[in-house]
C-alpha cells in the first residue's frame, strides 16, 4: 500500500521550491551572487544569478518538517550537516571560497553526520562465495567520510550545464524512492522524494537557457543529502545487494569525479582545481548542444537507475537485459556523433542537385 505522505511530500517540496526561486533570484542580484562568464569552462554568455540552491534547500526542509514521521538523532544529524553545507555553498556562491575552505566545511558537516550515528557499518557480499555480510569495524568511519565527500563533490562537478545536475539528482532520488517503497522503507521514501520534488520545482528555471543557477548552495547540498540519505536507506540493512542501488544510481557523477581526480593527478594539478575535461564538456566539444548533452546524460542516469532497481529486485539475469541496452546506447551515441552532420550534408547535396530531381 502506498504511503500518501510520499505524494504530499513531493508536491509540497515542488511547490515551495517553485514559488521561492523568483525571490531568491532577486536576492542574488541584490547581493551580487552572480556567475559571470569569465572563462572557457562556463557555457553561458551573460551573467546568471546563483543561490538557486537556497530555494531547493527551502523546499526540501519545509517538506521534511511537514511530512516526516520519524525524527531521530540520525535525521537531526543529517539535517544539521545539510545546514552547514548550505551555508558553505551560499558563501561560496557570493565570495568564491578557496577549495580547502569548502573541503573543511564538508568535513565539518560529515563529522556531524557520523557523530549522530550515520555510518556504513556493513556491506552485503555480492560474490557467490565468502560470508554473506562484511562487517567494516574500524573502516566504517573513514569509508563513511569518503562516501559523503565523493558524492557531495560529484554532483558539484557535473553542475556545468543548464539543468544537468538538477536532472541527474532528481532521477537518482526518484530511483532511490522507488527502491525504498519496494523495501517498505516509507519513512526514508518520504524524505528522498522531497529531494526529487525540490529538484523538479527548480528545473523549469534551470533548463536551458537557465534563468538562475543552483550554484554550490544547490550542488553541494544535493550531493550531501543524497550521500547521507543513501547510507540510512541502503548501507545499513542486511538485504542482499541493497548497497548496489546508490552506487549504480550515482555512477555517472561518481565516475566523472573519479576520472577528474585521476586526470588532474596525471597532469600534476591540484585535484580540486577546475578544468574543462568533464564528460559534459567533452560532449559539447564533440558537437552536441547543451540540451542534447543534458538529455543524453539524464537518459544514461535513468537507465542506470532502472538497472539498479531490477538488479536488486529481479536479479542479475533480468538486469543483464538493461546492461545490454546501456551498451547499445553508448554505441549508438558514438554512431550519432559520426553521422551528426549527415542531414545537413544530405540537404546541401539535395539543393545542389535540385534541378536534376525536378527534371525527373
Amino acid at each position: 500500500m502506498i504511503d500518501y505522505n510520499v505524494i504530499f511530500s513531493f508536491a509540497l517540496a515542488y511547490l515551495v521550491t517553485f514559488a521561492t526561486v523568483p525571490i531568491v533570484r532577486v536576492l542574488a542580484y541584490k547581493m551580487n551572487a552572480v556567475d559571470v562568464p569569465k572563462d572557457k569552462r562556463r557555457m553561458h554568455k551573460k551573467p546568471i544569478p546563483r543561490w538557486g540552491g537556497a530555494a531547493i534547500f527551502m523546499g526540501f526542509i519545509v517538506s521534511v518538517a511537514c511530512f516526516t514521521e520519524i525524527i531521530d538523532i540520525q535525521l537531526i544529524g543529517i539535517l544539521m550537516g545539510a545546514f552547514v553545507i548550505e551555508i558553505v555553498g551560499l558563501l561560496d556562491d557570493k565570495y568564491v571560497l578557496k577549495p580547502y575552505v569548502k573541503l573543511f566545511g564538508q568535513i565539518v558537516a560529515a563529522t556531524i553526520v557520523v557523530a549522530s550515528g550515520v555510518r556504513i557499518n556493513i556491506f552485503t557480499n555480492p560474490l557467490p562465495f565468502g560470508d554473506n555480510y562484511i562487517n567494516l569495524t574500524y573502516l566504517s568511519i573513514p569509508l563513511t567520510f569518503l562516501w559523503i565527500i565523493i558524492v557531495t563533490n560529484s554532483i558539484n562537478l557535473i553542475d556545468g550545464l543548464d539543468g544537468l545536475a538538477t536532472s541527474v539528482s532528481a532521477i537518482a532520488s526518484l530511483a532511490m524512492v522507488f527502491a525504498c517503497i519496494v523495501l517498505s522503507k516509507f519513512d526514508m521514501a518520504v524524505i528522498l522524494v522531497a529531494v526529487a520534488g525540490a529538484c523538479l520545482g527548480f528545473l523549469p528555471y534551470n533548463s536551458h537557457p537557465a534563468k538562475i543557477f543552483m550554484g554550490d548552495s544547490g550542488a553541494l547540498f544535493l550531493g550531501f543529502i543524497l550521500s547521507t540519505l543513501s547510507i540510512q536507506g541502503f548501507f545499513k540493512g542486511y538485504a542482499v545487494m541493497t548497497f548496489v542501488i546508490p552506487v549504480i544510481v550515482m555512477a555517472l557523477p561518481i565516475f566523472d569525479t573519479s576520472f577528474a581526480i585521476l586526470r588532474r593527478m596525471y597532469k600534476r594539478q591540484g585535484i580540486m582545481s577546475a578544468d574543462r575535461g568533464h564528460l559534459h564538456h567533452r560532449l559539447i566539444d564533440m558537437g552536441f548542444s547543451q540540451r542534447e548533452t543534458v538529455t543524453l546524460l539524464s537518459t544514461f542516469t535513468a537507465l542506470l537507475s532502472i538497472t539498479a532497481i531490477i538488479l536488486t529486485t529481479r536479479g542479475i539475469n533480468r538486469a543483464s537485459v538493461l546492461i545490454i541496452v546501456i551498451v547499445a546506447f553508448v554505441i549508438s551515441l558514438r554512431l550519432y556523433f559520426k553521422n551528426k552532420n549527415i542531414e545537413k550534408e544530405y540537404m546541401e547535396d539535395f539543393n545542389n542537385r535540385r534541378e536534376e530531381y525536378e527534371e525527373d
